[in-house]
């Protein structure tokens, strides 16, 4: 049984590191010298996270990746992970997991607040999982599913009560991406995704909202009864909207942009940003919100329920060269939906499909597609999420297939009409798409392949309407097993499942990239752009990088 976290020792640590940097910080490297200075108070941070949102702000109905870099900042999770993703405490002090894996006990913050000066308690847990994030959260229906009841025994305890074990839920308790504690005071009663608050949150972390000026910025503020005082230190955050990766590059440049994430940059631009003295860059290609960019396919579309005409596909796919060539280096080829960083998990012992055109042609004509007028054999739309160069992807693809006598229409769209399209009508042939797959398989893979997951209206669920009975029994059997070398077995043989019937093409693994301004200090070591930002603060301009 894992031992509670105390969180007095962490903060002992962190003092007493603190002071013996200061006292040695002339002599320290860079980035050791800049970790040992005193953080400075005020000023503004101005973040650049790609283009405006068209989903709600508070990431306990969405699992969009700009709705979670804005509402990061709002609320506070019971748990954030350091750089091996392992967990820490932060609304929860510390946690017990009994010793069937049936019961997980949450020892909660005391004098902690919401926004508006209510507080926070265990019913604002309780009602976050089992009315929010169970009903309307696409990754949440399937990673809190065991969970059953969550008893209140007291104002600061929660108690979850699972119908089986779930080895992988202490990695799921984080706000930016999975499980956002929402005030029940606030979104419940009536209709939650009818709720204003969903685009104006009340939340309880570092920086409270202040307006969303549409077609521009999101301005957040310093929240004054922040818990974990003397932070936050930035007076103000302030989420300036900019779809123009070109022009994101060249507000780092003057400074009227400090950071940026999502490589929401030219990628053909991180070089010589990397070379700037006044910038700084950073890639992770482990993080909590780690992702895989794939080829999905409708496979209630006749023509793709042969497998044959999947695999063809696949072999028109040339990864080396579009990790080369449109990711510029800044991503790992993978085959596999679980990506190699994530190494407790990833196995190479699956079915691949390398570039050949040869055998893609000869798969085609073994399923009954013959060359016709012109040479085609098959006219398909394809839609690329409107996220990183995947609408280029396309383009490279389109003409691959071309080669081979398929006609691959590539249409573009907004992010709004493009999840309306895919997850709600399911009017689509064939996507692109990269999503979060971390921090665990459980959590973040499993809502593309699991059948009970296929939910029109839910994005980034099971789009692709793939249902298979192995898989599936091969998922719940890793949502329940305790020890890890069984657990990375059930998930080797699950990946040589999906990997034989191919209902999504793996592609790549972009790395995460963080650009930033040097002065630009405290970034957490790990998804620095969806973190809370709580301990980040600006040094004066002409300070020592």
């Amino acid at each position: 049984m894992p031992q509670p976290f105390h969180p007095t020792t962490l903060d002992r640590r962190r003092f007493a590191l603190g002071g013996l940097g200061a006292a040695a910080g002339l002599g320290l490297p860079p980035a050791a010298r800049a970790a040992a200075e005193a953080p400075v108070r005020g000023g503004t941070l101005v973040l650049g996270p790609g283009p405006e949102l068209t989903t709600p702000l508070t990431s306990a109905v969405t699992t969009a990746g700009l709705a979670q870099l804005v509402s990061g900042k709002i609320f506070d999770g019971l748990l954030t992970y350091d750089a091996q993703l392992r967990p820490q405490p932060q609304l929860a002090t510390s946690w017990q997991q009994s010793g069937d894996g049936r019961t997980l006990t949450l020892r909660l913050r005391e004098g902690v607040k919401w926004h508006d000066g209510q507080p926070f308690t265990s019913a604002d847990v309780a009602f976050s999982l089992l009315e929010v994030w169970k009903k309307y959260h696409a990754r949440g229906r399937s990673t809190f599913e065991a969970v059953e009841a969550v008893d209140t025994p007291d104002r600061h305890t929660a108690v979850l009560r699972l119908s089986r074990p779930a080895p992988f839920l202490l990695i799921a308790l984080s706000s930016g991406v999975e499980a956002q504690v929402i005030p029940r005071h606030v979104y419940g009663g009536g209709s939650l995704l009818t709720n204003p608050a969903l685009n104006a949150p009340v939340g309880n972390g570092p920086f409270r909202f202040v307006r969303w000026e549409r077609g521009s910025q999101i301005v957040l503020e310093r929240n004054p009864g922040y818990w974990d005082a003397p932070r936050p230190y930035l007076d103000r955050l302030v989420l300036r909207f900019s779809s123009d990766v070109a022009a994101n590059a060249a507000a780092l440049e003057t400074g009227s942009v400090h950071l940026i994430g999502f490589a929401a940059v030219p990628l053909s631009d991180v070089r010589r940003l990397e070379a700037n003295p006044a910038l700084a860059v950073r890639r992770e290609p482990l993080s909590y919100t780690t992702g895989v960019n794939v080829l999905g396919f409708n496979l209630d579309r006749p023509v793709f329920k042969d497998v044959r005409v999947r695999q063809a596909f696949a072999h028109a796919i040339d990864r080396d060269a579009i990790v080369r060539n449109i990711w510029f280096g800044e991503a790992t080829a993978t085959d596999s939906p679980i990506p190699p960083a994530f190494r407790d998990f990833y196995s190479a012992d699956i079915p691949h499909y390398p570039f050949d055109l040869k055998r893609a042609e000869a798969l085609l004509e073994e399923a009954g597609l013959p060359r016709k007028g012109r040479g085609v054999r098959l006219s398909v739309f394809n839609d690329p999420a409107p996220t990183g160069p995947l609408d280029v992807v396309g383009q490279q693809l389109r003409s691959n297939l071309a080669r081979i006598g398929v006609d691959l229409r590539v249409r573009t769209q907004d992010f709004g009409e493009y999840v309306n399209r895919v997850y709600t009508r399911r009017d689509f042939d064939t996507v692109l798409e990269g999503a979060n797959v971390g921090p665990d398989p459980s959590i973040g893979i499993q809502r593309f392949y699991w059948s009970r997951n296929f939910q029109p209206g839910v994005a980034f669920s099971n789009g692709s309407h793939y249902d298979s009975a192995e898989a599936d029994r091969l998922l719940q059997a890793a949502q329940t097993e305790n020890d890890p070398a069984r657990r990375r077995e059930v998930f080797a043989r699950f990946q040589r499942r999906v990997q034989t019937d191919l209902p999504r093409i793996p592609i790549l693994a972009p790395h995460g990239l963080i650009v930033h301004q040097r002065r630009v200090r405290g970034l957490p070591p790990i998804d620095a752009a969806t973190s809370n930002l709580a301990g980040v603060w600006l040094a004066p301009n002409g300070s020592p990088a």
